[in-house]
């Protein structure tokens, strides 16, 4: 039975409080851990040399992607060698067990304080429409796409057996993706699929928006990302044909750049340029390596100027422009987009300009070389007529300014009714609300 206390909103449970003071306990016991086995100095020169440590292993890391060469070796060992290094002064100290359990003691501090704040997190979902299976729906399959999934997975066959008809993209050729769906429109299709990358889920979409019918999204591209923000599963992409019988539609923005459709995200700069290179589809890794130095170091590639509102950056290295923007994850601050229906972009400008700048990076969203907003629009201006930009995955060259819009819920996606959907949204840690929930009376910390 669900008590009062629990339901009313900014009020801590009894359980939250617990992990609270757990979070506090653990995080004042890895400072005093220290203290009491080595003593102030010792503590300090702990706490120095793993400082040194990490921005020596940052420095080196930075150098090695802006520059070539016998320079980059240097500091790819420097970034290696900066950790072993510090690992060894631990262990001939004898000072290895005082930083593990230091560790540990953090680790669970952190683990304990985002399971009190897990309750404040309010879980965002899209609405659900309830709708009647389609009559005529109409696939478009790539046999190639995901190392081959179409196949592996018995997909055609699985939705022909559901009423579905399926076109295959086997050429010989290109398939002009554009045409064959809108072909299917005018023989009177009241559904498009796809099983396939995202960038040919994105041309679909925005003929599926014009037409305003719904959008099978079928997850049998490579990493799928537009599938993952929608709650879909992605290790069995043939579940995703189970909207066909039994689904619901989620009514989702769309992102548009120079009059073409973006489900995901429209990126400028560094990695843009990379994926121009007629050498990236066969050597990634090599071709990233090799472009890398000058574009960071902003000796390659036009000079960027991003505006959105009343904000504008000026001269960032990476532009990332989000249909929605995205949660807190990675170091960049990028995770899922939890809602695809708020009617914003998002955007994600890096300037970095020296290793600090790029150790900084680190902090997420409250480093100075990141700049995140979001807005209805945004502007991509250079010193050059045409810039790269990567769309969903896939490399153009587009006339500047460059402007990006979004289309509030102008698509009408079709999903399973059960799926595996998208997780709730990570607490970030906040130490004066744990403060609050563990150190006051039994009703609450600060709302």
């Amino acid at each position: 039975m669900v008590t009062t206390e629990e339901q009313t909103p900014g009020r801590a449970s009894v359980a939250q409080r617990w992990q609270a003071r757990l979070a506090l306990v653990a995080a004042a016991a890895a400072v005093l851990v220290p203290l009491v086995a080595i003593g102030f100095r010792g503590s300090l020169a702990v706490a120095v040399t793993g400082v040194v440590g990490l921005a020596l292993t940052a420095a080196g890391l930075w150098w090695a992607l802006t520059n070539k060469g016998l320079t980059r070796w240097l500091a790819a060992a420097l970034a290696v060698a900066a950790p072993l290094v510090v690992l060894v002064l631990y262990v001939g100290r004898g000072l290895l067990w005082v930083v593990l359990v230091a560790l540990g003691l953090l680790v669970v501090a952190v683990a304990a304080g985002r399971a009190a704040l897990r309750g404040d997190v309010v879980p965002e979902r899209m609405r659900e429409h309830e709708v009647a299976p389609p009559t005529r729906p109409f696939l478009i399959m790539n046999p190639r796409s995901g190392g081959g999934k179409v196949t592996r997975f018995g997909l055609k066959d699985k939705a022909e057996a559901l009423g579905a008809q399926v076109a295959l993209l086997e050429g010989p050729g290109p398939v002009d993706v554009a045409a064959l769906a809108r072909q299917a429109v005018a023989d009177g299709a009241d559904l498009l699929g796809v099983a396939g990358g995202d960038g040919t889920q994105a041309l679909v979409a925005g003929i599926a928006a014009e037409h305003n019918l719904p959008l099978l999204v079928i997850s049998a591209g490579t990493r799928n990302h537009f599938a993952l923000d929608l709650g879909l599963d992605r290790e069995d992409p043939a579940r995703c044909l189970d909207a066909l019988r039994d689904g619901v539609e989620l009514h989702i923005d769309l992102g548009v750049i120079g009059g073409r459709p973006f489900v995901n995200n429209a990126s400028f700069g560094a990695y843009a340029a990379v994926v121009q290179s007629p050498a990236y589809r066969d050597d990634k890794t090599r071709t990233t390596l090799d472009q890398l130095p000058g574009l960071l170091a902003g000796q390659q590639g036009p000079r960027l100027v991003a505006k959105t509102g009343q904000v504008t950056v000026q001269g960032p290295q990476a532009v990332l422009v989000s249909n929605n923007p995205y949660g807190m994850g990675d170091i960049a601050g990028l995770g899922r987009r939890a809602r695809l229906d708020r009617g914003t972009l998002g955007m994600f400008a890096v300037t970095i300009n020296s290793a600090a700048q790029a150790a900084g990076l680190l902090r997420g969203r409250n480093s100075r070389g990141l700049t995140s907003l979001t807005g209805p629009q945004v502007i991509i201006d250079a010193d050059t007529t045409q810039i790269p930009v990567g769309v969903d995955g896939e490399a153009l060259v587009l006339d500047t300014p460059v402007r990006c819009t979004v289309h509030p819920a102008a698509l009408r996606v079709r999903v399973p009714r059960h799926r595996p959907g998208v997780p709730d949204p990570k607490p970030i840690m906040d130490w004066k609300r744990l403060w609050g929930m563990g150190l006051t009376g039994p009703g609450t910390g600060p709302g």
